[in-house]
């Protein structure tokens, strides 16, 4: 028997005087995905037509499947809604679970469980919000429902599968050919679930063409609809979001000055793709790194990130240089109109200086500088890994670049030193050459 899904939506809001603000009993989603069952609550809200859901939330391990068949040992899990709230995880992990969900007929959909503190028939009452998101590997593992629904409000979100021990600075890692055969070998074996689950296979499409540097891309409703992932009536589509990521490799190009508005190209020592080192600008050392520029996946050029000393000992100068072209699915703009830099939640805006259209390279090419507090420097480039958002803006067009620290804890306290800055723990550290490849993170 076909069951509806509609219910999740219903439910959220069949009790709104029990819904708790959005970080009231929020489970922890980094923790092993765990099962629970929930009856619709409370009672005078549905009286004989309450249902019974399914709450899953938390990481897919490759235990999961183990641990969901356990928790369907001892519960009558007939007519019941598998609630997902997941950041995702195991690849193998999730094919796993979602054919025994398939097994056993079951519908899934993306929620979040409010328990009401009140248990009936053994079973604890709640009210289910549609305020969740289900990214990564937890998309697949929607598949696996008979029958699938999405909440206008849910998010789901996927990109590419990569090796998890080199996601936070995909681009400073090095892979073997071992790592290829695994990743591909699990490529394949989603491409097969996909096609089993009855999916178009223009969902792993659109996963695959999302770089792990970039912004997960969130589905619309005309495309969890279009691939199949969704299977309830389509709703009216919602813009999508483009985001911009790390690229090939280029060759070395000068660092432009601006000089009375103008751009000028200046000889400078080569900036790496693989780490942040020290580089020569013009007699000047400062701190560098170039990545890649890319909108889901397509490669529309690269930008350069340079850390110099700034005035006084508070804060570093710090410069963003990009040449942007177009693509198949990309124009090109007429002009950037804004620059952010982000560490954690300290955001700085930098202040565009030029951007304009180079006719003979067919490129666009923007300068933007600004003053950096040290403490931010200091956080991103401090022990372990720490990430750096750079985010632009242009007709309408936002680009999101995600870029590692691998060097940068070796080689700032170079910089302070130069500077005559304050590098606290850091300034300690020994230095290191910086000619080799710097190892993965």
């Amino acid at each position: 028997m076909l069951r509806s899904l509609r219910f999740a939506v219903a439910l959220a809001f069949a009790a709104p005087g029990f819904l708790l603000p959005a970080t009231a009993g929020v489970p922890d989603r980094a923790l092993p995905m765990r099962f629970e069952l929930r009856l619709q609550g409370p009672a005078d809200a549905c009286g004989t037509t309450c249902k019974v859901w399914i709450s899953a939330t938390g990481s897919i391990t490759a235990d999961t499947p183990r641990d969901f068949k356990l928790f369907a040992q001892g519960h009558d899990l007939s007519m019941a809604t598998v609630v997902l709230d997941s950041d995702g995880g195991s690849v193998l992990g999730a094919i796993a679970l979602g054919r025994e969900i398939r097994r056993r007929a079951l519908s899934t959909t993306v929620g979040r469980t409010i328990d009401l503190g009140i248990t009936e028939r053994g079973k604890a009452r709640a009210v289910l919000s549609p305020h969740a998101a289900c990214d990564s590997m937890c998309a697949f593992l929607l598949l696996g429902g008979l029958n699938r629904n999405v909440p206008p409000e849910a998010r789901v979100r996927v990109h590419q599968i990569w090796l998890g021990d080199r996601r936070e600075d995909p681009t400073a890692a090095n892979y073997s050919a071992e790592d290829l055969v695994l990743v591909q070998r699990d490529i394949g074996r989603l491409a097969q679930y996909t096609t089993e689950m009855g999916a178009s296979i223009d969902l792993l499409d659109l996963a695959l063409r999302i770089p792990p540097w970039e912004p997960m891309h969130a589905m619309t409703q005309d495309e969890l609809h279009r691939t199949r992932l969704a299977t309830d009536e389509a709703r009216a589509p919602t813009a999508a979001t483009l985001a911009a990521s790390p690229p090939p490799a280029a060759a070395p190009q000068p660092v432009p000055r601006v000089t009375d508005g103008k751009i000028n190209r200046l000889q400078a020592s080569p900036i790496s793709e693989r780490r942040w080192a020290m580089v020569d600008r013009a007699g000047v050392a400062s701190l560098a790194r170039r990545h890649p520029l890319t909108v889901e996946g397509d490669h529309i050029g690269s930008f350069d990130l340079v850390v110099a000393c700034g005035e006084g000992s508070a804060g570093y100068d710090v410069s963003y240089v990009e040449r942007r072209h177009s693509a198949d699915l990309t124009p090109l703009p007429a002009k950037l109109g804004k620059i952010t830099l982000r560490v954690g939640a300290s955001t700085v805006r930098l202040k565009l200086a030029a951007s304009k259209r180079h006719s003979e390279q067919g490129e666009l090419v923007t300068y933007a500088t600004g003053a950096v507090p040290a403490a931010l420097i200091g956080a991103f480039a401090s022990a372990g890994n720490h990430s750096m958002v750079i985010e632009t803006e242009s007709d309408g067009m936002v680009t999101v670049i995600r870029l590692g620290n691998t060097g940068a804890q070796q080689n700032l306290p170079r910089l302070a030193a130069s500077c005559g800055k304050a590098g606290g723990d850091r300034a300690e550290l020994p230095e290191k050459k910086t000619g080799g490849l710097a190892a993965a993170q």
